[in-house]
């Protein structure tokens, strides 16, 4: 007797445990004729499981840091280059400084043209150091004129009773033009 009603239960546990394939909800809801779905499946962001939106998110991260490798390392070939430029010309010496010993050119480059002309250590690549070389004078031909941002050396004087000077990163280049010189430091070598 009780192995019959064993065999009864076991059989009842056997069909509870299968059903059909049919009867089972999927994730997708779209059997249900109560909720309405479009017919174009919408891919937003906010939709996509949170597992796709990551991936994503890491191949982004990915292609980013590769873009920015990628970027440092033609700066520092472009910087190799350079070097590599300037060691080459005939303005190199034996030691391997520039343009007479003044250095490789600064981006900023006024005060480093005029050590160029005059001479003086790296400290002097700062137009306003100049402003303690040599010693005091007034406006002379010959003398260095200096102001807060710039450096240049007074080289005649105009129809219009201003300073000629010439100075080095002037728009871009080596220039000479009339300038007004008020509230300009003077100092003779």
């Amino acid at each position: 007797m009780k192995k019959t009603i064993l065999a009864a239960a076991a059989t009842l546990l056997a069909f509870a445990g299968t059903t059909s394939a049919d009867a089972r909800p999927t994730r997708d809801e779209s059997w249900n004729p109560f909720v309405h779905q479009s017919s174009v499946a919408k891919d937003t962001r906010a939709e996509r499981p949170r597992a796709k939106r990551q991936r994503v998110a890491k191949r982004e991260r990915g292609q980013r840091v590769r873009y920015a490798q990628r970027h440092r390392e033609a700066r520092r070939a472009a910087s190799r280059e350079t070097r590599r430029h300037y060691a080459s010309t005939s303005e190199s010496s034996n030691s391997g400084s520039y343009r007479g010993g003044a250095g490789p050119r600064p981006r900023a480059w006024c005060g480093w043209w005029m050590r160029t002309q005059r001479g003086g250590g790296a400290h002097l690549n700062l137009a306003w150091n100049w402003s303690k070389w040599g010693r005091p004078s007034g406006p002379q031909v010959g003398a260095v004129v200096v102001w807060r941002h710039h450096v240049g050396e007074i080289v005649g004087r105009a129809a219009n009773g201003q300073w000629l000077v010439r100075s080095g990163n002037d728009g871009g280049a080596v220039r000479t033009r009339a300038r007004s010189v008020a509230g300009a430091v003077f100092r003779v070598g």
